[in-house]
Parts: structure tokens; C-alpha cells; sequence
């Protein structure tokens, strides 16, 4: 019996490494695009606590200094955030476009595998098909053998 040689396995093997290196950077992606809207988040927060500490004071009264302090603070935040926003949007259609290479590569593995899988199959009947001639010669020669003796 012949072993099984799948014709297309080096080409296979590269689309499975592809698939890989594809699912390594979508998840690297991923990892970034939280970590910034982590910062986002954490920001938009601060800028929320903030106003809201102003709030509170200017109710108990407080100065023109205070006021612009918190003014400042609060614009050096928006600006921030308006950064990091924009961070956010980058880091998500980078990730976007990972998971759409990802589905491409795995949707291209799983071609090759399906084509791998009607080759091992039609193998295994072309083996079957051999096999059954095979011994459908050694019977014609053992009853032929049967009769000249």
C-alpha cells in the first residue's frame, strides 16, 4: 500500500503559517486598541470627576484663581482626550483590518483543507480499487493454479 502524499501540503503548510503570524498580530491588535481605550476611558473619567469637583466647590464658593486652575486642567484633558480619541479610531480599524485578513487566511486554510480532505478521500478509494483487483488476481491465480494441478 502507498502512503498518502497530499500534493498541495508545502502550500498548505505556508497558508497555515500565514494564518499564524495573522492571528499573533490580530491579537497583538487587540491588546493595543484596549489598552487605549482603556486610557480613554480612564481619562474621560478623570475629566468627569473633575468636573464634577468643580462643580461642588463653585457651590461652597470659590475663587477666580480656582476657577481658572480647573479651567486649564480641564482643557489640557480635552486635548488629551481629543489624542487619544483619535489613538482609539487608528487603533480599531488597525484591528479591523486584522480580523478581516484573519478571515481571509482562515478561510483560505480551510479551502485547502477541504480540497485535502476529497484528495485523501478519492486516495482511499483509488486504494480500495487497487486492493480489490489485487485480490481479484490472486484468486484467479490460485484457482487457476487449482485446476492445472
Amino acid at each position: 500500500m502507498v502512503a498518502y502524499q497530499y500534493k498541495f501540503a508545502k502550500i498548505l503548510n505556508v497558508r497555515e503559517q500565514e494564518k499564524t503570524e495573522t492571528e499573533l498580530a490580530y491579537k497583538e491588535s487587540v491588546i493595543a486598541f484596549e489598552t487605549v481605550a482603556t486610557e480613554l476611558y480612564d481619562l474621560l473619567k478623570k475629566k468627569e470627576d473633575t468636573v464634577d469637583a468643580q462643580n461642588n466647590q463653585l457651590k461652597q464658593g470659590l475663587s477666580i484663581n480656582h476657577i481658572h486652575h480647573f479651567s486649564n486642567f480641564i482643557d489640557g484633558l480635552q486635548k488629551r482626550i481629543n489624542k487619544v480619541q483619535k489613538e482609539v479610531m487608528q487603533a480599531r480599524s488597525k484591528m479591523n483590518w486584522f480580523e478581516e485578513k484573519l478571515l481571509e487566511k482562515s478561510i483560505e486554510v480551510r479551502k485547502f483543507e477541504k480540497i485535502k480532505e476529497k484528495d485523501y478521500e478519492l486516495f482511499q478509494q483509488d486504494q480500495l480499487r487497487l486492493e480489490t483487483i489485487q485480490l481479484d488476481e490472486i484468486s484467479s491465480l490460485k484457482f487457476q493454479n487449482k485446476e492445472i494441478r
